[in-house]
């Protein structure tokens, strides 16, 4: 991603993005009657958010043919990283420490953490 890209999607962003991660490759005219039929978009609305993505670096628009630069769960994770520097200073035990006081965990999901803790120390 080079610099840091705002990776972030707003919802009517992420729709649209859903839309090429499940059709990829899809030709840009195919876009257009697939966000029309979902969105309800016209097509200049479809072009504007697409541009937009692209100068963003998550997809690009070759020849009129649409493919992500970054999967789902590439933006899923840039977007989660984001969240924790703006929020809690990247710390991921603040957000977690923020998440429960308020949320409590059930056992499952104490057992579920921390086993993942226990698979990332052994990598």
């Amino acid at each position: 991603m080079g610099e840091k890209n705002e990776v972030r999607l707003a919802m009517v962003e992420s729709n649209f993005a859903d839309i090429i991660w499940e059709n990829e490759p899809v030709g840009s005219g195919e876009l257009v009657k697939l966000c029309e039929e979902k969105l309800n978009w016209k097509k200049s609305t479809t072009y504007t958010v697409l541009r937009k993505l692209c100068e963003r670096g998550i997809f690009r628009n070759v020849d009129g043919i649409v493919t992500s630069i970054l999967s789902k769960e590439e933006v899923q994770i840039a977007q989660s990283e984001q969240f924790l520097s703006e929020n809690f200073g990247g710390s991921l035990p603040a957000f977690i420490a923020a998440f429960t006081s308020k949320n409590k965990l059930s056992k499952e999901e104490v057992l579920e953490i921390s086993k993942l803790i226990d698979t990332i120390g052994e990598e």
